[in-house]
């Protein structure tokens, strides 16, 4: 994969508060890998902001992408957006579960970050199904403390 400027890869998942994004500690030879966060895509357009202002130039990936990076060994650390925690797990963005599955699957480090705003249960079904078709568009969905460890 030439998007990559080496095989140990930052993945980030989900909409991240800005100010906190813009402190994470990220080595000079790791790639940064956004997952898209469909259905808005905004994880990819608010955290390649967040980089490209300090110089780092990501690589955004299909959501269902991340499973690939870590089967090859190349992420060496997953950072989830959190909106809310206690000590049975979290909620985050739709994605993260997924992410948090695999890091563990894995042995790759979980970091939580503030997520930038608590997101609606629900998108709108029309953003992925025609009319007349039944849509279901989760945004959010909850981790087991069992997966960040």
């Amino acid at each position: 994969m030439q998007a990559f400027k080496s095989k140990s890869i930052v993945l980030l998942q989900g909409v991240f508060d800005a100010s906190l994004l813009a402190k994470l500690p990220l080595a000079k030879m790791v790639s940064v890998v956004i997952m898209e966060g469909r259905p808005s895509c905004e994880a990819a357009v608010s955290s390649s902001k967040v980089l490209l202002k300090r110089g780092i130039k990501p690589t955004v990936i299909s959501d269902n992408m991340a499973g690939y990076l870590f089967y090859n060994g190349w992420v060496k650390q997953a950072v989830i957006a959190c909106q809310v925690a206690d000590t049975t797990g979290v909620l985050s963005d739709t994605g993260g579960l997924i992410v948090a599955v695999l890091a563990k699957r894995h042995k790759v480090p979980v970091k939580l970050l503030k997520a930038q705003h608590k997101s609606r249960f629900l998108g709108d079904p029309k953003s992925i199904a025609l009319k007349g078709v039944n849509g279901y568009v989760p945004l959010v969905e909850w981790i087991p403390a069992k997966y960040l460890k």
